[in-house]
């Protein structure tokens, strides 16, 4: 039979990275899979001394990257006490192990690390680069407005992934599903007050995802928006506001290595709530290392 997949979560210690590993286990506890608890530190490549300090109990920097990744295991018991927990304690920047470690699995879970007040960038580097380069789909976790919200996903293509993503996790959750297709309109279009004509194809690519949706995910309820705006990322922002996930596509592929689509950069930084970003493993890749149990 093959390998049960995990969710993996990055944890640093951080108030963002605990609110994500606590989202990341009551994933794992919907969907029935193990969480994979990550901790990554650098101590190992810039010091030997890592030890405890003669005299003084629980001392040393390994003891203390050892304490952080317990109290990540910690949070993940107090969200999920059933869930099977692994860990990784690593060496390193999680930019190194994060993508092997993930590849392939069920989903990668991070934490909205950044300092803000430069253009209202809030979105962690780590993060950020995870989004654009892990080969499963990726959740830059934000204290969402409604846990209890429908899951929204963003569809140009009734066979994307992103709806594939979304329709499971509608159905883990017992949620409802909105798509939400976004036409825009040129930079400097006067809208009127009477509705903007969608054109058929627009709403002939809603019918077909719903359609989609429906044979995924026979046991949801799902429901469809079309909006019309200039900007994509602002009409999904604000269809978002009282979601519980927001899932989008990437459509970052070999442009610049490491890159995402704009779409999906700007929502990943201005969102309010979780979002997924679907990705997914190239063929022949398989993630390492093994995880401790």
């Amino acid at each position: 039979m093959p390998e049960t997949r995990s969710i993996v979560v990055g944890y640093d210690g951080s108030e963002p990275a605990a609110t994500a590993v606590r989202w990341a286990a009551a994933q794992a506890s919907l969907r029935k899979v193990p969480l994979h608890v990550v901790h990554c530190t650098l101590w190992p490549l810039l010091t030997k001394n890592l030890g405890p300090v003669p005299g003084v109990a629980d001392s040393g920097l390994q003891h203390a990257a050892e304490l952080t990744l317990q109290q990540g295991v910690e949070h993940a018991q107090q969200a999920a006490p059933g869930v099977e927990i692994l860990t990784s304690l690593l060496s390193g920047s999680p930019a190194a192990h994060l993508p092997r470690i993930s590849a392939g699995q069920e989903m990668l879970v991070l934490g909205s690390r950044g300092l803000g007040g430069f253009m209202g960038l809030l979105v962690g580097s780590v993060s950020l680069e995870m989004a654009a380069t892990a080969a499963c789909p990726v959740a830059v976790v934000k204290q969402g407005e409604d846990p209890d919200g429908p899951v929204m996903v963003a569809v140009d293509d009734p066979a994307s992934p992103a709806l594939e993503d979304a329709c499971r996790a509608a159905a883990v959750a017992g949620a409802g599903l909105v798509i939400i297709h976004v036409r825009t309109v040129p930079a400097g279009y006067r809208l009127v007050r009477d509705p903007v004509d969608p054109g058929a194809a627009a709403e002939e690519l809603l019918e077909a995802a719903v359609a989609k949706a429906r044979e995924l995910a026979p046991g949801i309820t799902v429901d469809r928006q079309l909006l019309t705006d200039t900007s994509v990322p602002r009409a999904l922002l604000q269809a978002a506001r009282g979601s519980r996930l927001l899932v989008v596509g990437t459509k970052g592929h070999g442009v610049i290595r490491g890159s995402i689509g704009s779409n999906a950069h700007a929502v990943l930084h201005h969102a309010k709530g979780p979002v997924l970003v679907s990705r997914r493993q190239p063929a022949g890749v398989h993630g390492d290392p093994q995880p401790d149990r």
